[in-house]
């Protein structure tokens, strides 16, 4: 499938996923790229018709050995109840959402449906969500849509999502990796290998990743704006962690910056311009921890 070429100066979001990518890691990463305070965050909620969580969910600092990146974590009640697709529905309709995101929202549900019930034997109205219809998912699901639609790039370009063996537990018992829902919604998708063990892209982040259209591929030609590097609530052993987060604005076809006299052939300016600082810091986490996801992020 051809990449899409953006119109000079229309904005393009960007994600390299080095370590894996989950719903809190694209919820703190879209939070980050749009600047949002505690306070955004909180009135985002109310949206969702959750005022109850108001500071319950938090944007922190995550450390990973000698490097601060950005995260989500929540401190959510405990559930036991379990969703279906007509509940989910409900309770999106019930949402003070902009159309668009409240469509993004559903669609990454419905298809989270379509995979669930592929492995299962199942009609998608029939799946029962465990892991991906409670309460944190939901949030997952709701603000990601918020926010990219906040945003609304012309473009959305991630790097290969890395994929490596290990068991993972879940509701259904222990599952290889990756999990059988995620090998569905994988088809289409550019994967790679990561010398590691464990789950490391979960369903509801690849779901939100196709519905919005995301394609797969290498860095844009673009003036980059703002970043973010992004960490998950586990930290897997021997490998980089984190995921990369970057906006910008799209350059032009053959106005990429040439090689200057006396200027390195190894320069990494070359082929792309940096145009501002690293994103601003956010709410401190003197653990570095965030919450898990469904039912774990990667770092």
């Amino acid at each position: 499938m051809p990449l899409t070429i953006a119109p000079p100066g229309a904005k393009i979001l960007v994600l390299r996923p080095n370590s894996g990518v989950s719903g809190d890691m694209l919820v703190a990463g879209l939070s980050r790229l749009l600047d949002l305070s505690q306070a955004d965050l909180d009135e985002f909620l109310s949206r969702l018709n959750l005022p109850n969580l108001r500071g319950r969910v938090h944007l922190t600092r995550p450390r990973r050995d000698s490097l601060v990146g950005h995260g989500l974590a929540m401190d959510l009640p405990p559930e036991t109840d379990h969703r279906h697709l007509a509940q989910i529905r409900e309770f999106f309709a019930a949402a003070d959402l902009p159309e668009r995101a409240r469509e993004l929202a559903l669609a990454a549900f419905s298809l989270l449906a379509e995979a669930e019930g592929s492995v299962h034997g199942l009609d998608p109205e029939e799946v029962h969500f465990h892991e991906v219809g409670a309460l944190d998912s939901l949030l997952d699901m709701g603000l990601a849509a918020l926010m990219y639609d906040r945003l609304s790039p012309a473009r959305f370009v991630c790097g290969p999502l890395p994929l490596c063996d290990g068991v993972i537990k879940s509701a259904h018992g222990l599952l290889s990796s990756p999990a059988p829902a995620v090998a569905y919604l994988l088809q289409g998708t550019m994967v790679k290998g990561l010398e590691s063990q464990g789950e490391t892209v979960t369903p509801t982040a690849l779901a939100l990743l196709k519905t919005f259209g995301a394609e797969f591929g290498p860095w844009p030609a673009m003036t980059l704006e703002s970043q973010a590097l992004v960490y998950g609530s586990r930290t897997l052993p021997g490998v980089p962690n984190g995921a990369l987060f970057a906006w910008g604005s799209a350059l032009a076809p053959g106005r990429m910056t040439e090689n200057r006299p006396g200027q390195p052939e190894s320069d990494p300016t070359r082929g792309f311009s940096l145009h501002s600082h690293a994103s601003p810091p956010g709410p401190a986490d003197p653990n570095g921890q965030t919450a898990p996801n469904d039912p774990g992020s990667p770092g």
